[in-house]
């Protein structure tokens, strides 16, 4: 499909469900290194897995910005992460320049288990960081090492909120899964934490802890996509329900742009679910826009 076409769709999609535009939680932008290699990562995974993931929207900074700004979104992430100690201090130096650069990104930072990490955060924090971002299955770490502590009550404290990648899916890691993220809850109720991926493939359980701590938000990112249920990620049919029930704390989310389909598709995905209009506004609008203060 053309990205003519995608924006089409989109603003198709937005006349529908009358939302004026988007508010997208989980998008990427990095140094134009660190994605190249996250690229190379996910252009080796089809032959492991037998799944081709091509990257839809494999182009330069700049046009990436665009087409977020021609699908109509109207505020975004650069949700980017470190792998190894000694990375995320200048991770969040560069997304303090982007988002500084970059009308409609919410400025984005990220924290790695390490000596030094509480400052670096403080830091952030009073740089102006509104969303950070933890991937414990590339970190590698656990979200309950003890150096992490004071960064997670600061960011309780602020009200700041964490798009942390906690679920199993696509590739289990050695602290993905709900028990992690339900210790880390037990000594921070109150943290805002964001599930990306709807918590994929462990749904229920993450949608067990939103039910028990109301700053806990799950976002759509690849679920209940055509692509994800071929990988295995299929979401139950028997929760739906739960996913009504839990309206005012899902939020619109799709990977853009690592994503192996036009954007449009994840938007197609939320709509045939049959939740109705008001659902749709909430998750891909409303929500968002309650929890980062937007005026949109």
């Amino acid at each position: 499909m053309a990205l003519s076409g995608t924006a089409e769709a989109v603003r198709g999609f937005r006349g529908r469900v009358g939302i004026p535009g988007l508010v997208d939680v989980h998008t990427h932008f990095m140094p134009e290194r660190v994605l190249l290699k996250v690229w190379d990562y996910f252009d080796a995974v089809g032959p492991l897995t037998g799944v081709e993931w091509p990257i839809t929207y494999r182009h330069e900074e700049e046009e990436r910005v665009a087409l977020l700004r021609e699908f109509g979104v109207r505020a975004f992430t650069s949700l980017l992460y470190p792998h190894k100690p000694r990375m995320a201090a200048w991770l969040n130096s560069w997304s303090a320049g982007f988002a500084g650069r970059t009308a409609g990104c919410l400025h984005t930072a990220t924290f790695f288990p390490e000596d030094g990490v509480e400052e670096y955060v403080h830091q952030a924090v009073e740089g102006g960081a509104r969303v950070f971002k933890a991937h414990l299955q590339v970190g590698g770490y656990d979200p309950n090492d003890e150096r992490l502590d004071a960064v997670w009550g600061l960011l309780a404290e602020a009200g700041i909120p964490t798009v942390i990648h906690c679920g199993s899916g696509p590739a289990p890691g050695k602290y993905t899964g709900p028990a992690p993220i339900a210790r880390l809850l037990a000594r921070h109720p109150r943290l805002p934490l964001v599930i990306a991926h709807m918590g994929m493939p462990e749904y229920a359980d993450f949608l067990d802890l939103a039910d028990r701590y109301p700053e806990v938000r799950l976002d759509t990112t690849m679920a209940f996509t055509d692509f994800s249920d071929r990988l295995g990620g299929a979401y139950p049919p028997a929760d739906l329900g739960r996913l009504a029930d839990l309206g005012d704390r899902i939020l619109l989310g799709t990977d853009f742009p690592n994503i192996p389909y036009p954007y449009e598709h994840q938007l197609v995905a939320l709509e045939r679910l049959g939740l109705g209009d008001a659902w749709l506004r909430a998750v891909c609008h409303d929500n968002g826009a309650r929890l980062f203060q937007l005026e949109l």
